[in-house]
């Protein structure tokens, strides 16, 4: 079965006769998989699939998409774990490029999400979670998210 599995992969990309025929609904499967996953991780990003952008370009957008939605981390944050060297080491044009493509993300609510976290978990106030939310050393929102967040902190 599984050499079968891995003759049916070699054989992707190359034309079948009708003696590979029962070949054909795995690597068939295998592609649809593979594509599925691909328009997930592309959902929420604006041009990721048009050819005149460069790979890593795409992977950034892929990437901060990932840390707006599974971190809630703010623009300024995501841009910085993209283009920092500890971080994911994207060229700041790759970076730039991600920020500015993201669709669909609600920084007002990655805010508030963070601000709830600092109010339940830490036992902060308002006034430490804004300078927390707004600090270059912290989440890095701007002035508008977390006055948003502080704003909704306990609805």
């Amino acid at each position: 079965m599984i050499i079968l599995v891995v003759a049916a992969l070699s054989n992707m990309g190359k034309k079948s006769d009708t003696s590979s025929k029962s070949d054909t609904p795995v690597s068939t499967e295998s592609t649809k998989v593979e594509t599925s996953s691909k328009e997930d991780s592309e959902e929420n990003t604006e041009s990721s699939s048009t050819d005149d952008v460069p790979a890593d370009y795409k992977s950034a957008l892929r990437k901060a998409a990932t840390y707006a939605r599974m971190m809630d981390m703010s623009k300024a944050g995501v841009y910085d774990q993209l283009s920092s060297d500890a971080g994911e080491g994207f060229s700041p044009e790759a970076s730039q490029y991600a920020v500015d493509n993201l669709k669909n993300v609600d920084w007002n609510k990655n805010a508030l999400t963070k601000a709830k976290d600092y109010q339940d978990n830490m036992d902060m106030s308002p006034d430490a979670i804004s300078d927390q939310l707004t600090s270059s050393y912290g989440e890095q929102f701007t002035a508008d998210e977390a006055a948003y967040a502080i704003q909704h902190l306990n609805d």
